[in-house]
């Protein structure tokens, strides 16, 4: 995308305006990922580090680091798990990560959901969040942070709070990217 000073709003208001804003997500299926989902999971995400700043990566990435990730989560018995339409079509993902690599942490976790642009504001995003918040409980997680982009992110974090998220604090300017200085929103629920 040649212009990367568009928002996450405008990308959003288009879609609405050329009616490619589904609504067809009552038959969505919230399962867990496999490595089959690795490459639609990495076109959703490469979408949001070329044209936002919701995510501080500014490189694509590819399949393979996906399906490394993917690895990496589901050896430590955290969630990582997939919402998928009728026909099969990846609607958008979310996992369960360390907060931190020291053994002290590990009863906390940070939470990521990305959604594929046509399905956002369709109450995908809190499925999601709401079965990473049921699977990590049962998996003895104790803390759950949101570190959220600043800038673009007004949806993610009223949804954190409707789950009872609270801000805890805020790290400004900590990022540059589009030649923006960018912070973050740390938000945290306990289980």
């Amino acid at each position: 995308m040649a212009d990367k000073n568009f928002s996450l709003k405008s990308i959003l208001s288009s879609m609405r305006a050329n009616k490619s804003f589904s609504k067809a997500t009552e038959s969505v299926t919230i399962r867990s990922a496999s490595r089959d989902d690795c490459a639609e999971i990495c076109d959703i995400y490469n979408f949001y580090i070329q044209s936002s700043v919701i995510t501080f990566d500014e490189q694509p990435m590819d399949p393979s680091s996906w399906n490394e990730k993917l690895a990496q989560i589901q050896n430590l018995h955290l969630p990582f798990i997939v919402a998928t339409a009728e026909s099969g079509q990846l609607l958008g993902f979310a996992y369960l990560a360390p907060w931190r690599q020291k053994s002290a942490y590990r009863r906390t976790v940070e939470n990521t959901i990305y959604l594929k642009p046509g399905f956002i504001g369709q109450g995908l995003g809190p499925r999601l969040l709401s079965e990473l918040l049921r699977l990590g409980k049962d998996a003895g997680i104790k803390e759950v942070v949101a570190v959220i982009s600043d800038s673009e992110a007004d949806t993610s974090i009223q949804m954190h709070k409707k789950f009872g998220f609270k801000k805890v604090g805020q790290l400004p300017r900590v990022g540059n990217k589009f030649n923006r200085w960018l912070g973050v929103i740390l938000m945290q629920k306990s289980l």
